[in-house]
């Protein structure tokens, strides 16, 4: 790697602006139809919103315990996973999250157990 550029893939370079290595691309046929949307009426939103029956209208009552939650930041680590175990999670897009997630809730399951307490 050249002075001045950055160690993480896809990152800038200090000196030129340009990419540094490969980043991901977005397949066709995916994703959301922005330019669609643009032109998607007021009145046909609130008619949509209206029929889901997960939509509920807020008032002051369901907002007065609500607290703003920044998400902490995320270390870059180096792990060695076993090929097949990485390759199942690459299948979908978001298996970084996923995996954080996972080892999250696995983490929280086991809070209650005495320290150094193995499964």
């Amino acid at each position: 790697m050249t002075k001045g550029a950055s160690s993480r893939r896809g990152g800038r370079s200090r000196t030129n602006d340009a990419p540094t290595g490969k980043t991901s691309k977005a397949k066709r046929g995916e994703g959301t139809d922005w330019n669609k949307l643009r032109h998607v009426s007021a009145a046909r939103i609130r008619r949509g919103i209206a029929s889901d029956p997960d939509a509920r209208p807020t008032d002051e009552e369901f907002w007065k315990d609500a607290e703003v939650v920044w998400p902490t930041r995320k270390t870059i680590v180096t792990m060695r996973l076993d090929a097949d175990l990485l390759a199942w999670f690459r299948q979908e897009r978001g298996y970084q999250t996923r995996i954080n997630a996972i080892l999250r809730a696995y983490m929280k399951a086991h809070e209650a157990g005495e320290p150094g307490e193995s499964c």
